[in-house]
């Protein structure tokens, strides 16, 4: 190994991934993914699908999970800078409902690795960012779930964004330090609690 550096998050099976990034003169090169080194990890997931999406400053997306299909993810910022956030939706886990964030940027190169069981979402910090990901599942069209980005339960400390948090699911009363507003899309902005959504 010698490749990457895994970063363990506080929450069993987040995890942070830094590859080694090699910069000089002409600028950077960097394995984004090698099989043989996350297997040396212990890290064996299996990818079937890249996904990659762009989206201004404010932009919220998730917080997003399969429910008979979970997807597990690793994550990367190519431009920009995002907040991307997990929340641990298992039910036997001591940490359910607990979150974990890490800041993803195009400069630092880093990664993060959300397995299956959790939810996920991120916040745009930088005037635009380009997001990858891989995931270890197909989307299945009606099998996605999500979590109000401001479930008071959950309470994830969204960087720079400001507003009636934790109160109500309205984006219009929410906005970026800066004045930027808080942009979701319809389906986000009317998601349940994890109490609602979640009964055990």
């Amino acid at each position: 190994m010698g490749q990457i550096t895994v970063i363990p998050c506080g929450i069993d099976g987040l995890l942070e991934i830094q590859p080694t990034v090699h910069r000089d003169a002409r600028g950077y090169f960097t394995e984004t993914y090698n099989k043989r080194d996350m297997d040396e990890a212990g890290l064996f997931m299996e990818f079937v699908q890249d996904n990659q999406s762009a989206s201004p400053k404010g932009v919220l997306r998730g917080l997003h999970y399969q429910k008979l299909h979970p997807q597990g993810k690793l994550v990367r910022v190519i431009r920009g800078e995002v907040f991307d956030v997990a929340v641990d939706l298992r039910a036997k886990s001591p940490t359910y409902g607990k979150w974990h964030g890490v800041v993803l940027s195009a400069e630092k190169q880093n990664q993060f690795y959300v397995p299956e069981g959790f939810a996920h979402g991120y916040l745009v910090l930088s005037d635009w960012a380009e997001f990858c990901y891989k995931v270890t599942d197909f989307y299945h069209p009606g099998d996605e779930g999500a979590l109000a980005f401001n479930d008071p339960d959950i309470a994830v400390a969204w960087p720079g964004l400001v507003g009636d948090y934790p109160g109500s699911a309205d984006p219009s009363g929410y906005r970026m330090e800066d004045g930027t507003p808080l942009v979701l899309s319809a389906k986000d902005a009317a998601a349940p609690r994890l109490g609602e959504a979640f009964r055990f």
